[in-house]
């Protein structure tokens, strides 16, 4: 099986004008999961380098981050980590809280999701403010872990959320 390009995944993202509201621009990343070559090769290349050996646990962002990591915490031989929205994980929790454009949003992890110093791969389907991501950040880093990078399918470039990221090894496979 061939690896799919950047121009593969790109086209083959659907763009589904006025959803969820009027003057939203969704980007359908569907295409991408229903095509075995495809959704393969997407998570080589979120992989990049990296290793198995290399990487100790994959966090995924609720909920379609949770795909991409998945698989990634798969093919690395490495745990996986379930960023969820608060009050969706069973057990003690880390919250970390950031504002959205009208009003505000928490997620968590369990307590005892990284041992300390654990070397972690961030990966979710989309870039967009920044909130979410930057909030996964800090939370993985309030619960020991060391962010090899972040790494998101798709990244709405327009919207600046990579400022938010700053210092932080950060890669996008399609940027819109």
């Amino acid at each position: 099986m061939t690896i799919a390009s950047l121009n593969e995944l790109e086209q083959s993202i659907r763009n589904v004008p006025d959803f969820p509201k009027p003057g939203i621009q969704f980007k359908d990343i569907t295409p991408v999961l229903a095509d075995s070559r495809l959704f393969a090769g997407c998570i080589d290349l979120l992989l990049g380098d990296h290793q198995p050996g290399t990487v100790d646990a994959v966090a995924g962002i609720d909920a379609r981050g949770f795909i991409f990591a998945a698989a990634a915490a798969l093919k690395l031989q490495a745990g996986f980590i379930p960023i969820r929205k608060k009050g969706k994980l069973p057990f003690k929790t880390h919250e970390q809280s950031y504002d959205l454009e009208y009003g505000s949003n928490t997620i968590a992890i369990h307590v005892d999701a990284i041992k300390p110093g654990a070397r972690v791969l961030l990966i979710d389907d989309l870039l967009a403010t920044g909130g979410t991501a930057k909030a996964a950040v800090d939370l993985l880093q309030k619960a020991g872990g060391k962010i090899l990078e972040a790494a998101f399918l798709v990244e709405l470039g327009f919207l600046a959320g990579r400022a938010k990221l700053a210092g932080l090894p950060l890669r996008s496979l399609v940027t819109f």
